[in-house]
């Protein structure tokens, strides 16, 4: 059946498993709640990993699971709608962005996660700027932003403690 110039299409779009398992943060982007908090705790367990912590390791981690993220992000949005729950991937870079170049220790990992969280509710100035706007892009820049302070208010804190 042809479509006639007035008809909207209704469909959505098919997700592979790889865009759901990047955007959804690993599938914890699923939890029946705190998702966000749940997304940043699954990137904690990546501490777990020997040397994860390294620069060498995280950097390009972190920035490969941006690019996939971002791609993942907007798919995912074009089928859940705006910023949806379920994309937990911009979490996961935050957090690991939260402590590059962070002296590792669980502590450090664990004050790192609790400012983050609080940064990434807050959405301090420019990140609210991006929340509001659409595609896989802006749902990872605010995380990236509150990432990024978080950042230096633990550098700064270390360094003056």
């Amino acid at each position: 059946m042809e479509q006639t110039p007035n008809e909207v299409r209704t469909e959505q779009p098919t997700l592979s498993f790889f865009t759901k398992f990047i955007g959804s943060g690993f599938f914890s982007g699923y939890a029946k709640f705190a998702t966000g908090t749940v997304g940043s705790a699954v990137g904690l367990l990546f501490f777990l990993i020997p040397n994860f912590h390294q620069p060498y390791v995280i950097i390009p981690s972190t920035l490969t699971l941006l690019a996939l993220g971002v791609h993942a992000a907007d798919k995912m949005e074009k089928k859940f709608g705006q910023d949806p729950s379920i994309v937990t991937v911009d979490e996961i870079v935050g957090m690991w962005l939260s402590v590059w170049f962070v002296p590792f220790t669980y502590i450090n990992i664990g004050i790192a996660f609790l400012i983050f969280r609080v940064l990434d509710v807050l959405k301090p100035y420019p990140a609210q700027l991006f929340d509001r706007k659409t595609g896989g892009w802006n749902i990872m820049i605010d995380d990236i932003i509150a990432a990024v302070y978080t950042n230096l208010i633990v550098q700064i804190s270390l360094y003056w403690l």
